[in-house]
């Protein structure tokens, strides 16, 4: 070593020394306390406390308890904020080498702080926006458990930024800022919620009951000690603990909900509870179980086509009847315990399980020819030019997701000093046990004279049908015998993963403020696999025919009689099984064996970070560095058509990578009511699992005809910069008014592409694989994200009289999503809005409340978005604009007994997918759900 590098490093060394000795005061103690409501029920999360003489400031936490170190002997003045409560001074005096405790009470006499209902809701969702080092919303509970939606994804609705895309009408998939579900991460405590599908990354937030929540927090800029998954947003979801308040309780709900197409009722029951055994050890958590009936009514189109007389149509026309069962049983437990006044230590567990079950009956029209007329919204087939296909089927199909998660870890502060650690296992799964999807039934007019039909779209969404002759042989339930029977023998797509995480921080007393330098780091290994038994029968002994199985619609769309009956098809399929079928073992074992895949993700992340914070100015700084290694399995395919044989050949690749992710975040407050903030940070989100595996998900497979999603194992991840500039200013009790700018550059943005078998490059065939469409992900070159924000979030208790129960929520965003389509295939060079990217984002809530009563109605907007890229602009799937409106009212019956109700979806909006094919738009999907509506009852002791 030579004496210039011994001689630096003695510098830096004598340096460090030098900061050491001049911010830790010679005679320092230790200051500690909790800020509480007079009420005595709960801590006030988020309430900032300040020692004003020295700049000095930190946010109340979790139980309300705050902790200064290393501050100097002396007397000084604690000022306290907290939304809805006017500012608070405390007096105290620190002892040299001791701990001082000061415990604050806000609220007292007539300016009690409300801690149950929408206010509450409100003051606790702005302190902790105020209090966070970035760009961020949060939802919270009120002290008596009270959250205002039925699940995750619902409750997220309502913040800014956010909207919700749904699943048969129902929120599941969160969408920040109007980017693609697939961009945000979400965890649990902490700890990331894994994907039940089998080749998703966004977490299906409708299988989290909302009863099991404490608080959501969705952070929009990064810090180096997060995760650096994300572009959207990350998603944080924290259960109860013991320590959040100050006394016991218990919370018991009843609720009946009803859907307009389902003539049913559905139940929904709930417990959640908290207790502390002495001082320093509690136990808190909940249980809640829900079983819905519903409907929805759907139509969906495909292969759009201009004939050679210049008349466009559709190749397939599909009438939609679904009924739905989804059953949610959820569970969280945590134990939490102090050891002595340094350590605190909480093990946590969350299990949810969704059982979705989805029946559907279908009529489909295939036309093999060209129609023989008709105008711009009409085409007319006649089976003497070409065969008609006409299908009449059911789905009897039961899914079952689970979601698990177990952490154990803690919390060490000592002097300057604060040690964080966590272990956890996450596990999600999905599985399903003969699922028929689905049996079908088929008749095919050939012959001049027996079916004409004319397909009316005048109507976008619910294009109509007529029989113009053939209608006997048509209504014929006789006449249509089964063809295919695909069932999912077995399903089992399970995600594992196992983490370790450590951080160590060093806080330095500075003159005006606090220097932290923290370090950590993180290892996440993950195990997803997909593992398919189906076996598909086309070979049917004579005799069975629809009839055997005839049943009523309940479809209000259109006439798609005969149709089958559930109950009937089930008996007959529990009497015979698969008797008088022939199974099809090459195509079985092909679609079986195509499916099928493994991956493993190991992620090893370290980082350094630096955090200056006083009373007024917040600097956090730093880099990450994150190491990804991909495993994936799967299986090579050959076919011998003639000697009808299947050689399946497994393959595996890897690959690795490392990410330096720097992020720099500013917080700057010049008054006590105004916020800016600045972010800055890089970010990479990895491609689906599924999407970069080399195996082919079948979603047709009759006729020879092979259609669905390839895996690209030459996949990139999106790699990103992000840039974040808000003002934020808190201009009454209970009152905040913000907007922001954002921009954002991705590299390898990734859209889902949709190949014919004529389209070039692949001309049919993919990774070996013969396709008739082929759905696959391809890297854009670079996108561009840039927009802005405003919210507005007020309770009105300033005006007169009964109006001073009013509360306002309203927030609106911007967001301009594009990309350029890579060199290849037709889409070379195409400017494309991001998928799944929505660019006006609006949510509204007027809710009241005074005395016994609390009202609210909510509306939530997104604008139309694409949804998958074509082989042509015209061929792309665009999604409608969509509007929800909902209402929901509570009546305090008895102190502790409290009446609901709830209306969903009051405007019964629809959701509609389409294309602009030949000049016009020209329907994909349309889909309606009808109105639910709930009641119950709630208590609390």
């Amino acid at each position: 070593m030579s004496h210039r590098i011994r001689a630096r490093r003695g510098r830096i060394v004598t340096a460090l020394f030098a900061v050491t000795a001049l911010s830790t005061p010679a005679f320092a103690g230790t200051l500690v306390g909790s800020v509480v409501d007079a009420s005595g029920v709960r801590g006030l999360q988020g309430a900032e406390v300040e020692i004003v003489e020295i700049g000095r400031v930190t946010s109340a936490g979790t139980d309300g308890t705050f902790r200064f170190a290393d501050v100097p002997s002396g007397s000084y003045t604690l000022r306290t904020l907290y939304a809805g409560a006017d500012e608070s001074r405390t007096s105290v005096s620190i002892t040299e080498d001791g701990t001082t405790r000061a415990d604050i009470v806000l609220g007292t006499g007539d300016d009690t702080i409300l801690v149950i209902g929408q206010q509450a809701n409100l003051g606790s969702s702005i302190s902790r926006q105020r209090a966070a080092d970035g760009v961020s919303t949060v939802l919270t509970r009120d002290a008596v458990g009270q959250f205002p939606d039925q699940n995750v994804a619902e409750a997220l609705r309502r913040a800014p930024g956010i909207n919700v895309l749904n699943d048969q009408g129902e929120g599941r998939f969160v969408s920040v800022r109007g980017l693609n579900p697939n961009l945000n991460s979400t965890s649990i405590n902490g700890n990331r919620v894994l994907a039940t599908g089998g080749d998703e990354r966004s977490a299906a937030l409708d299988v989290i009951p909302s009863e099991l929540v404490e608080s959501i927090e969705i952070k929009k800029t990064l810090t180096p000690d997060m995760d650096g998954d994300t572009i959207g947003g990350s998603v944080e979801i924290n259960t109860t603990s013991a320590f959040d308040r100050k006394t016991g309780f218990v919370s018991l709900k009843a609720e009946g909900s009803y859907n307009e197409l389902q003539d049913t009722l559905s139940p929904k029951v709930g417990l959640d509870f908290s207790t502390r055994l002495g001082g320093n050890f509690g136990i808190s958590g909940g249980i809640s179980y829900n079983k819905r009936k519903f409907g929805s009514d759907n139509i969906e189109m495909a292969g759009w086509t201009e004939a050679d007389n210049g008349i466009v149509y559709a190749e397939e026309l599909e009438y939609r009847d679904y009924d739905v069962t989804r059953e949610r049983i959820g569970g969280s437990l945590s134990f939490d315990a102090r050891l002595g006044t340094t350590t605190e230590l909480y093990l946590r567990g969350v299990y949810s399980r969704f059982d979705d079950v989805e029946l559907r009956r279908r009529l489909i029209f295939g036309f093999d020819g060209e129609p023989s007329s008709g105008t711009d919204t009409s085409a007319t087939f006649d089976s003497a030019d070409d065969r008609i296909e006409v299908r009449r089927d059911l789905k009897d199909r039961q899914e079952i997701q689970t979601i698990k998660t177990v952490s154990f870890g803690g919390k060490t502060e000592t002097g300057p000093w604060r040690l964080t650690y966590d272990a956890a296992w996450s596990e999600a799964r999905q599985f399903e046990d003969g699922s028929v999807d689905p049996v079908r039934f088929r008749r095919r007019f050939e012959e001049p004279g027996e079916l004409g039909v004319t397909i009316d779209t005048s109507n976008l969404q619910i294009p109509a049908y007529t029989i113009n002759y053939g209608a006997a042989d048509f209504l014929d339930p006789t006449g249509y015998n089964p063809t295919l029977l695909e069932r999912t023998t077995d399903e089992d797509a399970r995600d594992r993963e196992y983490s370790l995480r450590g951080d160590v921080a060093r806080s330095f007393a500075l003159s005006n403020g606090t220097f932290e330098v923290q370090t950590g780091v993180k290892a996440r290994f993950r195990d997803k696999k997909l593992d398919f038994t189906i076996d598909l029968f086309d070979d049917f002994d004579d005799g069975f025919t629809l009839a055997d199985v005839l049943g009523k619609q309940t479809y209000g769309l259109a006439d798609i009689s005969p149709t089958t009956d559930l109950a009937k098809w089930r008996a007959y399929y529990n009497t015979n099984g698969t008797a008088g079928m022939g199974r099809n073992a090459l195509e079985s074992d092909w679609v079986s064996a195509a499916e099928d895949y493994r991956a493993k993700e190991d992620i090893l992340a370290g980082y350094l970070m630096g955090r200056f914070d006083n009373s007024v100015l917040r600097v956090i700084g730093g880099v990450r560095v994150e190491r990804t290694k991909n495993e994936f399995f799967a299986n090579r395919l050959e076919v011998n058509e003639d000697a009808e044989t299947l050689t399946i050949t497994p393959i595996n690749f890897t690959r690795q990578y490392t990410d330096w992710l720097p992020s720099l975040n500013v917080r700057y407050a010049p008054t006590r009511d105004m916020v800016l903030r600045a972010g800055a940070f890089r970010s990479v989100v990895r491609p689906k699992l599924g999407d970069i595996a080399p195996r082919f998900v079948v979603e047709e497979n009759e006729d020879g005809d092979r259609e669905g999603d390839f895996g690209n194992p030459d996949l990139k991840p999106y790699r990103a910069w992000n840039f974040d500039v808000t003002a934020e200013y808190y201009f009454a009790r209970n009152a905040v008014v913000q907007g922001g700018v954002f921009y954002k550059r991705i590299d390898d943005f990734i859209v889902d592409a949709v190949f014919e078998e004529d389209d070039a490059p692949y001309n049919g065939v993919y990774n070996g694989i013969a396709f008739t469409e082929g759905t696959i992900p391809l890297n854009g070159e670079r996108a561009t994200v840039k927009g802005f924000e405003f919210a507005y979030q007020q309770a009105l208790d300033f005006l007169p009289g009964a109006l001073d129960g009013l509360l306002v929520n309203l927030n609106y965003t911007y967001t301009d999503a594009k990309g350029r389509l890579a060199d290849g295939a037709d889409l070379a060079g195409r400017s494309i809005a991001l998928p799944s990217s929505s660019k006006h984002t609006l949510n509204a809530v007027l809710g009241y409340e005074k005395g016994p009563v609390s009202l609210r109605l909510s509306g939530a907007y997104r604008s139309g978005y694409l949804d998958e890229v074509g082989g042509e602009a015209e061929e792309d799937r665009l999604v409608k604009k969509h509007f929800q409106l909902d209402f929901s009212a509570k009546y305090q019956l008895l102190k502790n007994v409290q009446l609901i109700g709830e209306v969903v979806n009051i405007l019964d909006e629809p959701y509609t997918a389409y294309n602009t094919f030949g000049g016009r738009e020209r329907l994909y999907q349309y889909e309606e759900y009808g109105i639910t509506a709930k009641f119950g009852v709630k208590a609390n002791f």
